[in-house]
């Protein structure tokens, strides 16, 4: 049994509350983030029959982190085995063997490896292992002050009506099979929409 991310795009807020959670529970320094809050806009101007202008705009935020992917290519890449998975389909990194390659960090469309500056190996979310093996959820999950966050068995994540595996701005899911299952915000753009932006990317 593989274990998924659960993300509800129509109660996320951007709070970012999630993000703030993770960074505390792992001591990350202000340049490395396991969790990071996407925030995609977009809109336009449409003339009306009496030449008047109406602006449709949109937006919504994704919180997204490591996606456990089926086929991580993180992984298929990784020239040390460092960069891992484990039974329960978390990717974790072995930090005996990680030699800072980069390897991982480019080959992720999602951008969840990053070589840290000070330890010169890889860092990621690994769904927070420690918690899980003592039947705790990731504290990102555990934090979400409107529960917009889940975890548990890809499989039943993936049986709920409505829900979709990308949303723009991520890749589509044909690519590494994430193990991520997402419930659309109303105005969610698909994942090939070329008409929004990220309005935060310094954030991200």
């Amino acid at each position: 049994m593989e274990y998924g991310f659960f993300f509800d795009g129509t109660r996320c807020t951007g709070c970012k509350t999630c993000e703030a959670a993770c960074k505390d529970y792992h001591d990350l320094n202000a340049s490395l983030t396991y969790r990071r809050i996407y925030d995609y806009e977009g809109g336009r101007w449409d003339t009306c029959d009496n030449g008047s202008l109406t602006h449709r705009a949109w937006a919504y935020s994704v919180s997204l982190s490591c996606c456990h992917c089926g086929e991580a290519v993180c992984v298929q890449v990784c020239p040390t085995g460092a960069m891992h998975k484990e039974p329960e389909g978390l990717v974790r990194v072995d930090h005996h063997v990680c030699v800072g390659c980069g390897y991982c960090e480019i080959a992720c469309p999602y951008h969840a490896p990053h070589v840290s500056a000070e330890t010169k190996q890889s860092e990621k979310c690994d769904g927070c292992y420690d918690r899980l093996q003592a039947g705790r959820a990731p504290v990102c999950v555990a934090a979400c002050p409107v529960r917009a966050l889940g975890f548990g068995p890809f499989e039943e994540l993936g049986a709920q009506a409505g829900c979709v595996r990308a949303v723009a701005p991520l890749p589509v899911e044909t690519f590494t099979d994430p193990h991520l299952v997402i419930r659309p915000a109303s105005c969610a753009q698909p994942s090939d929409d070329r008409t929004g932006f990220v309005a935060n990317p310094q954030e991200v």
